[in-house]
């Protein structure tokens, strides 16, 4: 199974996903939508500083995928490449900010450290909140809540149809490469020389897989818009549960539990 191959076993494993019947899963897609997108902003407005307040951040992915019925080992698995490069994003702040804002023992550490960190969480925070949208909601799904609140619907029938034809060009690039390794056995990879016609052979394929769907979607009556139908299944206290989740996390953001916990303590 060469690596295109691979590609499209993780769409379809995502695909999967959002197939469970789980209660996250039931909650209407504006609902989760709002939801995620309010929990970015409020994580991402966390201070630089505030590593110890941002960390209960934590528990809305966590509590969201054990509702999803959805390992969250399958979220690292998934963003295997994505989160080191989101964790990358910070890795020079110590070598900028080198004054001292605190010690662990006699340890002093930086402001820099404390920002890396912070930047790092934040990250791995908003890729969870995400990727668990992504888990529980379809395209056409996450298409008919654009819908709902007035986004132009050739921008969501043509985001449905890049979700849609991305399988279709990594199945070209699956039958270009097996081809290639029939005439070059042995070979790992494909070799430099060939990167220019490999490269222009997929586009020239890729032209005409999609004018042949194109082609087939108007003689089913494509005009240019996609109806999505709703689905009966959805839970009708999505919002409820929204609005309840959307306080606890502003409230998160402007009380300091890890303090609170800490005076509690002595």
């Amino acid at each position: 199974m060469n690596k295109a191959e691979r590609a499209i076993d993780e769409l379809r494993g995502i695909d999967k996903l959002t197939s469970i019947n789980s209660p996250m899963h039931r909650l209407s897609p504006l609902s989760k939508m709002a939801l995620t997108i309010i929990y970015i902003i409020t994580t991402v407005s966390f201070h630089k500083y505030d590593l110890w307040g941002i960390i209960p951040m934590v528990l809305f992915p966590i509590i969201g995928y054990q509702f999803s019925l959805i390992p969250v080992s399958t979220c690292f698995k998934k963003l295997r490449i994505v989160m080191p490069l989101v964790c990358c994003v910070g890795l020079l702040n110590p070598f900028f900010d080198k004054a001292v804002i605190t010690y662990i023992g006699t340890v002093g550490v930086s402001g820099g450290v404390i920002s890396m960190v912070t930047l790092m969480l934040k990250g791995v925070f908003c890729l969870m909140a995400s990727f668990l949208l992504v888990a529980t909601t379809t395209a056409e799904e996450i298409c008919a809540a654009l819908n709902k609140i007035h986004c132009p619907k050739i921008l969501t029938s043509l985001f449905l149809l890049t979700v849609r034809y991305i399988s279709v060009l990594l199945e070209e690039v699956a039958n270009m490469t097996d081809a290639y390794h029939l005439r070059a056995p042995g070979q790992k990879g494909i070799h430099i020389s060939a990167w220019g016609s490999f490269l222009g052979q997929l586009i020239l394929r890729s032209m005409d897989r999609a004018q042949a769907l194109y082609e087939s979607m108007l003689l089913r009556g494509f005009n240019g818009v996609i109806d999505y139908p709703e689905k009966e299944n959805k839970n009708k206290y999505s919002w409820v549960v929204a609005i309840i989740c959307i306080v606890l996390i502003i409230f998160t953001r402007y009380f300091n539990i890890p303090a609170y916990l800490g005076s509690l303590a002595l």
